[in-house]
């Protein structure tokens, strides 16, 4: 799944305001539509990030129309949405993938963590581990 969500800029009298049609919890605002859309990156982290920290399934994004920008998760985020959402996906614990990789369960909790730094290569071991790879799209501008 890409990690890469429509928003809608909104205009207001005092900056422009941020909501995703797919992610209802991500909502901000910026100063013009520059600071905005930054601001719509973060947003946008740390709803998906509630959603992982919820124990709750990742919402699939919809396709962008007219009049939406797409904002991408950081490559890191989207690595541990991708892992968080195949363990889910093939009812596979912490634990489990643990063993799977020689690792303590600790580390497996880290490398879900969307808030801890992990290494991309960690992260792309343990979903190879469970079947998966991860692919990288250029989009142009």
């Amino acid at each position: 799944m890409q990690y890469a969500y429509p928003c809608v800029l909104t205009s207001e009298e005092d900056g422009v305001s941020v909501s995703f049609p797919d992610i209802p919890e991500a909502l901000t605002c910026g100063d013009d539509r520059s600071d905005a859309l930054v601001q719509a990156s973060d947003a946008l982290v740390t709803a998906l990030c509630a959603y992982v920290y919820g124990r709750e399934g990742i919402p699939a994004p919809s396709p962008v129309v007219k009049g939406q920008e797409l904002i991408a998760v950081p490559l890191v985020v989207a690595a541990k949405l991708a892992l968080y959402s195949a363990m889910r996906q093939q009812g596979i614990s912490k634990t489990a993938l643990a063993r799977r990789l020689g690792l303590s369960e600790g580390a497996v909790r880290k490398l879900l963590d969307p808030d801890y730094r992990s290494h991309i290569g960690q992260v792309e071991k343990a979903l190879c581990a469970l079947g998966h790879s991860l692919i990288i799209a250029d989009r142009a501008a």
